[in-house]
């Protein structure tokens, strides 16, 4: 394996390791992923460390590998997650031979687990970061129905109209501004309108005659 005294293979072996190991933590492959990244990043701890250093260096990227699962499976917020791709990225700086190699293997690694989301659209999905996802839909959701109600609320108040409706345009009630749909007809600036539907975020509105 003296292959691996180039920096820019010791980074294509970091990447596509990282990328199997943290893609099998997120998707089931029956541990096919994990033992590919398993046996990659060994390869690389094995020929660039010799003596007790392999040992504590071993550790080291267990522990930070530990952290990261652990945030995934059971804290979902990413502090924890970060601390282990700290340390996993300095048990691999560590026994680099050249600055230079040092820094592509930290890229390597942190490429490879940032890529390693994508395989979520080849694969099917385990349960890892499920709660922030959950967390972010549910505030989106949240957003859009608080959004939506005070939409409703507008049914049957009258404002007037900012802008000319081709039949689109700009309405004003109660000193804020909504945009609006009418039934197909035109109105001008001024006009006075009244709310009759509400369909989410879309307020159609009617013209009164006064």
């Amino acid at each position: 394996m003296e292959i691996l005294q180039y920096p820019s293979i010791g980074f294509f072996v970091l990447l596509i390791g990282t990328l199997f190991i943290v893609g099998e933590m997120l998707v089931k492959t029956r541990g096919i992923f994990g033992l590919i990244g398993i046996g990659l990043v060994s390869i690389y701890f094995v020929f660039h460390i010799s003596g007790e250093n392999i040992v504590w260096i071993t550790v080291l990227y267990i522990i930070g590998l530990f952290l990261v699962f652990i945030d995934g499976k059971f804290i979902n917020d990413g502090t924890v997650a970060i601390i282990g791709l700290i340390l996993m990225v300095t048990a691999v700086v560590i026994p680099a031979p050249s600055v230079v190699y040092g820094i592509l293997s930290a890229f390597g690694l942190l490429i490879g687990a940032s890529l390693a989301p994508l395989l979520l659209k080849v694969f099917p999905s385990r349960d890892m970061w499920n709660k922030m996802a959950l967390k972010d839909r549910l505030t989106s959701e949240e957003g859009y129905n608080s959004i939506n109600t005070s939409y409703q609320s507008l049914v049957g108040k009258q404002g007037v109209t900012v802008t000319p409706f081709r039949p689109v345009g700009t309405i004003d009630i109660e000193g804020k501004h909504y945009s609006a749909i009418t039934d197909a007809s035109w109105l001008e600036v001024g006009t006075t309108i009244e709310v009759i539907k509400v369909d989410g975020t879309k307020i159609a509105v009617k013209g009164i005659e006064k």
